[in-house]
Order: structure tokens, then C-alpha cells, then sequence
């Protein structure tokens, strides 16, 4: 099987040994970028190692590189944060990418339409990651922006996009991930997801009824590129005491679809 990305390089489990080109140093700092979270974002030196796996005095020789060149600093001394400059590093792709950098008008008007909050994203390894989203004034639990990521298997977004993966590819990741039990209705086999792959494919849309959070109903679509192939995903999320998902389905999904519609030609 392919070495996946989304392999961590901690110590003895570095699974690009043996690779001259590979730089190892880069990696672990790029490990303790991530090791950053809206939940952590304060770390200390032991914590990160922890985390990662990565020796105590490689963290600190990281963080001491990464503190210099501007992304990171640590005011009591100990414990570290991101700076405002670590943004720069997703910017130059997100400014590259057509459909990023033109996808807001059309959200922040289905989003506005549906007093929904509406977003768009992309596969990237085993997740989804968010590149585009307009949140509507209604208070979601779930806390969402640019940049976050969400397992795909477990998302109506990611099963979009896993729906149209090649086969072995898709066998690859589903060997990979550990499926999580978030709430009693969430899907926790891998038989089932299949089964639901297969049927967001030939419907053309997924629909997650409360698997990722009790409450929380979503709604995805899929973006095609000029070559027909799936580039991205388009969601809807309501609260599931407000709208049903037959409403979601009769009044939500043509607008859905229409938007989408919009949004494919900036693939093209």
C-alpha cells in the first residue's frame, strides 16, 4: 500500500526512512504547526511532544526556528501559540485556487436565501477541509471556518467526494480510518458506508441525519471540473429541530443543486 501523506513522523515510525530526499527536519516542523488546535492553542514543549511523538529537544528546536521566522511565540516562555503570520502558509494556495477565490457571492447568497449556513470543500487525505463558507446568523454548536477539517467518512461533504473516488483508492482510506460511533445514528461499519457511497453516487447527493452531532443535519452536492471529474463538495447545515430532512430535501436541495450549478462553472 502507499505511504499516505497523512502519516506522522515521530521517532522510530518515521515512515519515510530510508529516503534520501526526504527532509526530516522540515516535516517534524510542519508536525508541530499541526499540532496546533482551535481547542489547543496553547502548547507547551512536553505537551507537543507528547502529541506528535517527536523528542522533547527536536520540539524545542523547532519552535525556536518557527519563533524567529515569526509563526509562533511564547509569551510567559512556556507555553506557545501561532502567530497571525502562519495564516500566509494556506493563503498563497487558497489565493491560487478559482473556485476559493471566487465561491464567496454565491455562498453568502444561498446561505442569506436559506438563513443557512452553507460551505464548500475538498478531500485532503482522509479529511475534508474547508476552503470556502458563509454562516448565517442562527447559532450552530459546531464550530466551523476556512481551514477546518472533519473526517470525510463521517461528513455528508466527504462522503460527496469519497462517493466518486477510484475504487482502490477508496479501499485504501476505508483500510485506514477508524470509525467513530459520535452519536446513535452514525454509520460504523464499513459495509454500511459503502452501501451509503453507492447510493450518494446514484442520487447525487448526501444527506447526514445527526451522525457527526445529535441536532445537526447537512446536505452536500458535488462541484465537477471541466473534465467532469468531482473537485470539491457544496453543503447546507440546519438544526434538525427546524427543518426535517424532507424539507431538506424538497425546498433545500433544488436551491442546492442550482448553486452548484453556478459554482461548477467557476471549474471550467
Amino acid at each position: 500500500m502507499e505511504k499516505h501523506p497523512d502519516d506522522i513522523l515521530t521517532g522510530d515510525s518515521d515512515p519515510f526512512k530510508g529516503d534520501p530526499n526526504f527532509m526530516a527536519s522540515l516535516a517534524r516542523g510542519l508536525e508541530v504547526i499541526q499540532a496546533f488546535t482551535p481547542q489547543r492553542r496553547l502548547l507547551s514543549i512536553s505537551q507537543i511532544s507528547q502529541k506528535t511523538g517527536i523528542p522533547r529537544a527536536a520540539v524545542r528546536r523547532c519552535l525556536y526556528t518557527l519563533g524567529k521566522l515569526g509563526f509562533v511565540y511564547a509569551e510567559d516562555g512556556k507555553n506557545f501559540q501561532l502567530r497571525p503570520r502562519i495564516l500566509s502558509l494556506g493563503h498563497a494556495w487558497l489565493a491560487s485556487t478559482p473556485l476559493a477565490r471566487s465561491a464567496q457571492p454565491v455562498l453568502k447568497h444561498l446561505s442569506d436565501m436559506l438563513n443557512e449556513s452553507c460551505s464548500i470543500a475538498t478531500l485532503d487525505g482522509d479529511d475534508i477541509l474547508y476552503i470556502a463558507r458563509a454562516s448565517s446568523s442562527r447559532i450552530m454548536t459546531i464550530d466551523l471556518d476556512i481551514g477546518s477539517r472533519l473526517p470525510a467518512w463521517s461528513t455528508s461533504m466527504g462522503r460527496v467526494l469519497l462517493s466518486y473516488q477510484p475504487e482502490e483508492k477508496l479501499n485504501d482510506m476505508l483500510a485506514r480510518i477508524t470509525m467513530i460511533r459520535y452519536t446513535p445514528q452514525t454509520i460504523s461499519s464499513v459495509s454500511k458506508l459503502r452501501s451509503e457511497l453507492k447510493a450518494v453516487r446514484q442520487q447525487g447527493y448526501a444527506l447526514n441525519d445527526q451522525e457527526l452531532e445529535m441536532g445537526l443535519r447537512s446536505l452536500a452536492v458535488p462541484l465537477f471540473n471541466s473534465q467532469g471529474q468531482v473537485e470539491a463538495a457544496l453543503n447546507v447545515g440546519v438544526h434538525a429541530g427546524q427543518v426535517s430532512a424532507a424539507e431538506l430535501l424538497d425546498r433545500v436541495l433544488p436551491e442546492l443543486q442550482k448553486a452548484a450549478s453556478e459554482l461548477t462553472l467557476l471549474l471550467r
